[in-house]
């Protein structure tokens, strides 16, 4: 008798569904530790309230991360004109209608349900730069195909940025990490950021300049002025930035103890959301923080491993695309806690506070674990 073709195994990355879930519970827990006092004194006395707030949206983004992972990814490149559209609807209504936060619209939807559409552009940038790329193939490094994904990924990152600095940026830098990985000409990449890294080491002149010609609002320029030297603007500008550097001072190697922060207590403003890492770090210590961009650095890995191994140009570009994701907005979050860049106001993925920002990042998970669910095991 002919011996019955057995099904292929298919891979499914439990490794990275156990980073995910990790961070997300060590995430609820130092958002409590971080807001239990906020908490009490604007809630009623629940010191519970965002942490509880971020859990059950995390369970629903978890459940829905299980159920996309077991999709088949392909599906995605279809929807992506529909992606694309959306987004471009959902910024335009957002500049015009959205609720105003710190005097910029952010936010749509009624109270007690609002959502941040940049989130959701992220992924509509990474579906339709996948797709685009994998249908130009060998003429992704030609001009006109480089013209075609910029039309994608910059006007979007335009009107995003004018509300939103860091999320513009975000995008921006997604799409230039995916052209890098599928071009086979690196040079013009190497070139942007060697003129990034100039721009950054000269940024107060070059800042001054453009406020001169009115391409620069004097509030920009003083987010860069109170970057080079905050203790200039104690009471104002430098005022978030300094007590964020204090709260990881104070830390030192071990840190003062889960709970224990001072700086929390109405020092470090919004402590459960953008400067979260400096209670980290003056909770947890050097130790602490360390640990926790290892384990970032430990789901990179998994990325590149599950890109690598894709079954097709589509899944690997996915994956990608997530990856930088990931890696630029923790880079930048930390960066802005430690005073390395100007403070733009970004989440740390998985940790900080903020129901969107884990509601779609569970998504984008869902999508690179559906990639591996893709990779089949040989024998």
């Amino acid at each position: 008798m002919a011996q019955k073709k057995k099904k292929a195994k298919r891979f499914y990355d439990y490794s990275l569904l156990f980073t995910i879930v990790f961070l997300t519970i060590f995430g609820l827990i130092m958002i409590y530790s971080a807001s239990s006092y906020k908490a009490q004194m604007d809630h009623n006395g629940n010191a519970a309230y965002f942490m509880t707030r971020q859990g059950m949206i995390a369970l629903a983004g978890f459940f829905g991360m299980i159920i996309i992972s077991k999709l088949d990814y392909h599906w995605y490149a279809k929807m992506s004109h529909l992606a694309i559209f959306v987004s471009w609807v959902l910024m335009i209504a957002v500049s015009l209608f959205g609720h105003k936060v710190n005097g910029k619209r952010r936010w749509l939807g009624p109270e007690g349900f609002r959502i941040q559409p940049t989130e959701l552009v992220k992924i509509a940038v990474i579906v339709a730069l996948a797709a685009l790329i994998t249908r130009l193939g060998k003429n992704v490094d030609r001009w006109a195909g480089v013209v075609r994904a910029a039309l994608i990924c910059l006007p979007l990152a335009a009107i995003v940025a004018a509300n939103n600095l860091s999320s513009g940026i975000i995008i921006a830098g997604i799409g230039f990490v995916m052209m890098f990985v599928a071009s086979k000409k690196h040079w013009p990449y190497f070139l942007c950021v060697a003129v990034a890294g100039l721009i950054f080491a000269f940024a107060g002149p070059i800042g001054h300049g453009l406020e001169a010609i009115g391409l620069l609002k004097p509030y920009q320029l003083n987010r860069i002025n109170v970057w080079l030297d905050p203790e200039a603007y104690p009471d104002t500008g430098g005022y978030q930035v300094l007590q964020g550097l204090y709260a990881i001072g104070s830390g030192g190697l071990f840190g003062k103890g889960l709970g224990e922060s001072i700086q929390k207590l109405g020092f470090v403003p919004e402590a459960q959301n953008d400067m979260i890492f400096s209670i980290i770090c003056e909770e947890l210590g050097l130790f602490g923080a360390i640990g926790i961009i290892l384990i970032f650095m430990f789901m990179i890995y998994r990325f590149m491993l599950i890109a690598s191994n894709a079954p097709d140009l589509f899944g690997s570009l996915l994956v990608v695309g997530v990856m930088a994701h990931v890696a630029i907005q923790v880079i930048l979050n930390i960066a802005v806690v430690t005073n390395t860049i100007p403070n733009t106001g970004i989440t740390l993925p998985f940790i900080s506070y903020g129901g969107t920002s884990v509601l779609f990042l569970m998504m984008e998970m869902g999508m690179v674990l559906s990639v591996s669910n893709q990779i089949k095991l040989e024998k």
